[in-house]
């Protein structure tokens, strides 16, 4: 295998492993806040339905936790396999995020077991709900340290290269790098947002199934709202985002909006193909770029004319961008046609096309955030450590590296298939028709 191959297998492996990884960490970062809101609201409410989906959704996700650790490991491996010339930068530079993420996850995992072991063993409700604050700000940082080094990929800094050496190391400098805060907000918002509607899909569906049950409804209340609050967020911190890029990578924003010439009053591209050079179909938003870009609708934004040939990312990510931006706006719509149409009595919100819509939300988003990190990694291209590092000259020369690939797809395959099982078997062998009945009967109360 030539060197071109060995990059290109690692690139598929590593792009192979982050896809199947992100879901599970989406569902990892998100799902603990989930689970404290609805206890909270249970409590609070003197409601034994959202205590019960606490309880219900705990048990589901150390499912997705277990899998997390695995994939999570296999990046942690491929990282020194497949990239040995940037993890031997990379790693004098950026390690102390990967270290306090692992510190993160087992401060995480401890209080998960402690939260889930005790659940009969406490009488007052508010003294457990606490075990679950830990667990949620674990998961969440989890998320941030390990998204300080993806940033620190979008802008290195904290470190200086004289004579092939590094010098002047600074791991809190390479930490807060410009693109640390609007990725960290990024990442930790959307995961809230997508558990919130994965979460959402499975009470409409269990809703469509048959089961007419207000246990069912209520989750579904309480997971559209949240899925509302987050998916707002999103947008507002894309904004900052596009900010971001104008200053710091203009030539990602330049690729993903297909804007060519560097100009005032730019406009906001949308859909469209690409035909002979040409973009053709697109729908041009006047101005919208220049705004996006810097809160002026006469501002000149950079085009890829101010990039050398072999520096412009691939235009391809335009469409991830569209996806992204699509389906995100879809979700806030759909979010607030359910929540204004619960508050006025509308008749859609609870007809069964309308929960196929919701159900449908659960794929929509996690496609959403596969795009959004694909437009991250693709749109840095052809860096690894941008302006530093090229992906070519960070990859391993192992000829063995398309057996890995092999090996690890039929892991994931494994992985994937075999939590779906057991979740379904999980939920199906223990409905909630029954725990409720077995919960009235412990209590001797009217759970209904």
């Amino acid at each position: 295998m030539g060197n071109e191959e060995a990059v290109f297998y690692s690139r598929v492996l590593t792009e192979l492993t982050l896809s199947f990884h992100i879901i599970y960490a989406t569902i990892g970062v998100g799902v603990p806040l989930m689970i404290m809101i609805a206890q909270w609201v249970g409590i609070r409410k003197n409601d034994e339905h959202y205590i019960l989906l606490a309880r219900r959704w705990a048990r589901g996700f150390v499912i997705t936790v277990a899998v997390g650790v695995v994939t999570g490991t296999a990046i942690g491996l491929q990282l020194s396999l497949l990239w040995p010339n940037f993890m031997e930068l990379a790693g004098n530079v950026i390690a102390l995020p990967l270290f306090m993420e692992t510190f993160a996850f087992f401060f995480e995992a401890i209080f998960l077991g402690i939260y889930l072991y005790t659940w009969d063993r406490f009488e007052n409700q508010k003294k457990h709900l606490l075990l679950l604050v830990p667990v949620a700000i674990g998961a969440s940082f989890s998320a941030v340290f390990i998204t300080m080094v993806n940033a620190f990929m979008n802008a290195p800094q904290g470190f200086d290269i004289v004579n092939g050496e590094l010098v002047n190391i600074n791991p809190i400098i390479a930490m807060f790098n410009p693109a640390m805060p609007t990725k960290v907000a990024h990442v930790v918002i959307t995961a809230y947002m997508t558990a919130a509607f994965v979460l959402a899909a499975i009470a409409a569906f269990r809703l469509l199934k048959g089961s007419d049950h207000i246990y069912h409804k209520k989750a579904l209340y309480l997971t559209m709202k949240l899925g509302l609050v987050f998916a707002i967020a999103t947008a507002i911190i894309g904004d900052f985002s596009g900010k971001y890029l104008a200053e710091y990578q203009p030539e990602k924003l330049a690729a993903a909006e297909w804007h060519f010439e560097t100009q005032e009053n730019a406009p906001l591209v949308l859909l469209g193909v690409m035909s002979d050079g040409e973009v053709k179909y697109a729908i041009e938003v006047p101005f919208g770029l220049s705004i996006l870009a810097h809160n002026n609708p006469s501002a000149e934004v950079i085009g890829l004319d101010q990039f050398p040939e072999d520096e412009i990312p691939p235009l391809y990510i335009h469409y991830l961008f569209n996806i992204m931006v699509f389906i995100g706006m879809w979700m806030v719509l759909l979010s607030i046609w359910y929540w204004v149409g619960i508050k006025r009595n509308w008749r859609s919100v609870s007809t069964r096309w309308f929960r196929w819509l919701i159900v449908l939300g659960a794929p929509l988003s996690f496609i959403a955030i596969e795009s959004g990190w694909w437009l991250a990694e693709v749109g840095r291209q052809p860096w690894i450590l941008r302006k530093i590092m090229r992906v070519e000259d960070a990859a391993t020369t192992s000829g063995q590296v398309d057996l890995m690939l092999m090996l690890f797809a039929l892991l994931y395959l494994i992985l994937g298939i075999g939590s779906i099982v057991v979740l379904r078997r999980m939920f199906r062998k223990n409905p909630v028709e029954r725990e409720l009945a077995d919960r009235q009967t412990e209590k001797g109360g009217d759970i209904q």
